[in-house]
């Protein structure tokens, strides 16, 4: 049973596919003794790339909430010439308690898109192109899943999820569809949910780019792993965890997690933190960071060709002064 609890974990970190990989090295430029956090390792993917980089004066730190991700770590670990650790839980939840070691790294990265052994593994309900458990939890300990969510939400809750989460436009004709059928009978599965979403947006919009039902399961996997909240605890600690000339990257996949990841970099670049409307500078502020990408790096053709699950992933990188 181990052999072949192996076997799966290799076949899997192999058809794995991150994102941006070579454009993380290359921003991050990670030398042989560089103190590494992954806070999102997942099947190993960009750990395998930087780690390839370290030696044995490095360190890589991998943290992942989901369990399924430390197998892939056993395999991972096996093969590094550095040393290196696993954290598991919630990657904010791990850089605070680095802080408190008093720990310093000098590369940081996120990776904020869901794995492809998350939704490739049908039983995990991330997925609308599969019949599956309504679940969606990265830790399957956590309390709530995407059925507590459709099932129990009030109609007006419900909406504003899927409108800020999902930037849905249909998200009110979508919550009343809901709550219309699950007075009759729950929703447990991942089917009953696509079905129901389409029947209640237009016809035309039916046939849109990409599945009518993206949207919403985007909203609830956000809301079930708390995300938002996590990333936005997350990027003041990574930042105060690096030493002063390491970098910090974060690959976003939607607008929401990338507008917050923008505005907390052009922060740390901004030296003056008066009021706009004062007509000088009285608070002697400086920049306490630099924008090494102005503009987010996005994949290229190439990439896009062989991953299209890459087409809306945007790369910064901040490095500390």
């Amino acid at each position: 049973m181990a052999s072949a609890a192996a076997s799966f974990v290799t076949e899997m970190a192999m058809a794995h596919v991150p994102v941006l990989t070579q454009e993380l090295l290359d921003l991050l430029d990670v030398g042989s003794n560089a103190q590494v956090v992954d806070c999102t390792f997942g099947a190993s993917g960009h750990a395998g790339a930087v780690a390839a980089k370290l030696g044995p004066g490095g360190s890589i730190i991998c943290c992942d909430q989901d369990p399924v991700a430390y197998e892939y770590y056993v395999s991972f670990k096996a093969g590094l010439r550095c040393k290196s650790r696993f954290y598991a839980g919630d990657f904010a939840d791990t850089l605070a308690d680095l802080l408190d070691e008093g720990f310093r790294a000098t590369h940081i990265y996120m990776d904020l898109g869901v794995s492809s052994m998350q939704i490739d593994t049908p039983e995990r309900g991330f997925s609308y192109s599969y019949d599956a458990p309504l679940d969606m939890r990265m830790d399957p300990a956590s309390a709530i899943t995407a059925a507590d969510i459709v099932n129990t939400w009030p109609e007006r809750r419900l909406t504003s999820l899927f409108g800020n989460y999902g930037e849905e436009r249909y998200s009110g004709r979508i919550a009343r569809a809901i709550v219309a059928r699950r007075a009759q009978t729950p929703f447990t599965r991942t089917a009953e949910l696509v079905d129901i979403i389409k029947r209640a947006i237009p016809t035309p919009a039916r046939f849109g780019a990409g599945n009518p039902a993206r949207r919403v399961f985007q909203a609830l996997r956000i809301e079930v792993n708390d995300e938002l909240n996590s990333l936005r605890r997350a990027l003041p600690e990574a930042f105060e965890l690096l030493e002063s000339g390491g970098s910090m990257a974060v690959i976003t996949f939607h607008s929401l997690e990338d507008r917050m990841v923008k505005g907390f970099f052009a922060g740390k670049a901004r030296a003056c933190t008066c009021p706009p409307e004062f007509p000088v500078c009285v608070c002697g502020g400086r920049a306490t960071g630099e924008v090494i990408t102005p503009k987010a790096v996005t994949p290229g053709l190439r990439e896009l060709e062989a991953n299209p699950r890459s087409s809306s992933a945007k790369l910064r990188v901040l490095r500390r002064l």
